[in-house]
């Protein structure tokens, strides 16, 4: 009997990724006015991209249904395998619910976890369960180990624009206006499953420095576990130089660290020019 894990891909865990790792990503899916996609399956970050910086509204993404859940746990039972199922914060989509009322059905053989995260900080608590199934843990042990360790992963991120903020009502277009001139980037997390802004910095420079002492401040990382370095939009520049500027941070510790694309869950909101880290924090 082997276990079956299953996620979202507002985790931004790549299909190729997901084939290496032997898990399971349903896609989200991605509204362009009349047009329908499926995240990271027929639509990939680039072409999510290369359309939000030409549309003048923003895209709309959809929960996952419960039948969806449902089609991808029964392959599983049916197959003998236990399902661990780990969807986004709860407190951004209704994925959870969804996939807990999918569950219902299947006496047990399904379990259900909020990550209480999304993006990359997702990814990491995914890659964990992945590593904990390959040590031989039981389901029920990966799914006791992900719920005490999930408050430790931590992501911080720098946002380049707050124009899709603005575009998306979150911020006034006052506020959008004046970062605009002044330069501003907006640093942010996931605090209790929903975005915070922690910080703001005067340029780009300023911004990387915020995340560097951001991560000094708040526990240091955890090296046993995973962790993840994401970029939005065509060009990871940004994301390489804030690499080398904090390699100080796990030189020595980790041979390197994993690069991933920041898909259409996040980017609708963060825009280009986002860059971002994920980790857990010693505990």
């Amino acid at each position: 009997m082997a276990i079956r894990i299953i996620t979202d891909s507002a985790s931004d865990i790549p299909q190729d990724k997901a084939k290496e790792w032997g898990i399971t990503v349903i896609p989200l899916k991605v509204r362009f006015g009349e047009e329908e996609f499926l995240d990271g399956v027929t639509l990939t970050s680039d072409m999510f991209y290369s359309r939000l910086v030409e549309s003048d509204e923003l895209p709309k993404t959809s929960q996952i249904p419960p039948y969806e859940f449902e089609e991808e746990f029964e392959k599983a039972v049916e197959a003998g395998d236990d399902v661990i199922c780990l969807t986004l914060s709860s407190g951004v989509s209704g994925c959870y619910q969804s996939a807990c009322i999918a569950a219902q059905e299947f006496d047990g053989k399904v379990r259900v976890i909020d990550t209480k995260q999304f993006c990359i900080s997702e990814y990491i608590i995914v890659q964990r369960a992945v590593q904990l199934r390959d040590e031989g843990k039981s389901a029920d042990e990966i799914t006791e180990i992900i719920e005490k360790e999930k408050k430790f992963a931590r992501v911080i991120s720098v946002f380049d624009t707050l124009e899709y903020l603005k575009m998306g009502g979150r911020i006034s277009s006052a506020a959008a206006m004046a970062g605009g001139i002044l330069s501003i980037k907006p640093v942010v997390t996931i605090e209790d499953g929903v975005v915070a802004v922690v910080g703001k910095a005067r340029g780009s420079k300023n911004g990387s420095n915020m995340l560097i002492q951001y991560i000094d401040k708040h526990g240091g990382i955890d090296y046993d576990k995973p962790m993840c370095l994401a970029y939005s939009g065509l060009s990871d520049d940004l994301l390489l130089k804030y690499k080398e500027d904090s390699k100080h941070l796990y030189e020595g510790y980790v041979d390197d660290i994993p690069i991933e694309h920041v898909g259409a869950t996040i980017g609708t909101y963060a825009g280009p020019g986002a860059i971002a880290c994920a980790y857990f924090h010693k505990n």
